[in-house]
């Protein structure tokens, strides 16, 4: 399992810390949310945010883009120092050529998925990724409860992957916690986000460590 802590919910101004913490307790990604007060209604951070993080870790970064027309920004985030980049299949009418210029760009390419979009929308694109992001919460704000039918849809798409015989991983954003991510991982999920978790707990390096073996 992966964790990738969330820096949404981070201090911001003690970052590389932050960062660091968490790494000390594990974290084998660092996740960037990306909003853009359209496709979500909040708005955060782009590539010099994504850049000052590539310099206080040696971790992939992980770029979630909760935005419309990702594609017109996929390489100035990869520029930036992302290793991982995923877009909203809700969000980009031409998902293909995207998934394939972050091949070209040396990203792992994930689609995410929020929690009412069918796993039938990844249907084509499912052999190009290198992972799906289910979303379990709606997107746009960190510290939102977590949506029990997510693991369902988790184990379907599991078992769509097992079925077509793909290596595509599976991440699952929001809410997690420790009281969830065990069945999470149960339920076929490698990548587990988390924000408040780590970082709402006043020490990121125990409370990762915590997650880690709650999920094992």
């Amino acid at each position: 399992m992966i964790l990738a802590p969330s820096i949404l919910s981070a201090d911001f101004g003690r970052l590389a810390d932050e960062i660091a913490a968490a790494e000390r307790g594990g974290a084998g990604l660092v996740h960037v949310d990306v909003m853009d007060g359209h496709f979500v209604p909040n708005l955060t951070v782009g590539p010099p945010v994504v850049k000052a993080v590539r310099k206080a870790t040696r971790l992939p970064i992980d770029v979630h883009l909760m935005i419309e027309n990702a594609d017109r920004y996929v390489d100035a985030f990869v520029d930036a120092g992302a290793s991982w980049i995923s877009v909203h299949v809700e969000a980009l009418p031409h998902l293909e050529r995207t998934v394939a210029r972050l091949r070209e760009r040396g990203a792992k390419p994930g689609v995410a998925v929020n929690p009412a979009t069918p796993l039938s929308a990844l249907e084509e694109i499912l052999p190009e990724l290198g992972y799906v992001l289910v979303m379990s919460v709606n997107p746009g704000f960190s510290g939102q409860r977590f949506i029990p039918s997510s693991l369902d849809k988790i184990r379907r798409l599991r078992t769509q992957l097992q079925a077509r015989g793909l290596t595509t991983a599976i991440e699952v954003d929001g809410g997690v916690d420790a009281s969830n991510i065990r069945a999470l991982a149960e339920a076929g999920a490698e990548v587990f986000v988390a924000g408040n978790a780590v970082y709402g707990a006043g020490d990121p390096e125990a409370a990762a460590r915590r997650l880690i073996e709650a999920a094992r």
